[in-house]
């Protein structure tokens, strides 16, 4: 069975990058995932930019430009999803 890996990005305008809020595998990953839902907040499925994100970057850090394409999909899905009051 495939470990779940999740991570957390926020971007303000004008910060010059999203910014990495947490990221985990396993435990960690489904109590992000948990956090998010508890929250209300949007939750997209992007393995791809998780497992970018999981390796080398620290929660704090703004993403690396080689993430940027990704999370800039990620974030107009739920810039839009929020915009048509979808969670």
């Amino acid at each position: 069975m495939k470990r779940m890996i999740a991570s957390a990005i926020k971007y303000a305008s004008g910060d010059p990058a999203p910014v990495l809020l947490a990221s985990g595998k396993g435990r960690e990953a489904e109590q992000i995932v948990a956090i998010a839902k508890e929250a209300g907040i949007t939750i997209v499925e992007d393995s791809a930019l998780a497992a970018m994100l999981e390796t080398g970057v620290k929660a704090g850090d703004y993403i690396p430009v080689w993430c940027w394409e990704a999370a800039a999909k990620v974030l107009a899905f739920v810039m839009k999803a929020e915009r048509e009051g979808k969670h």
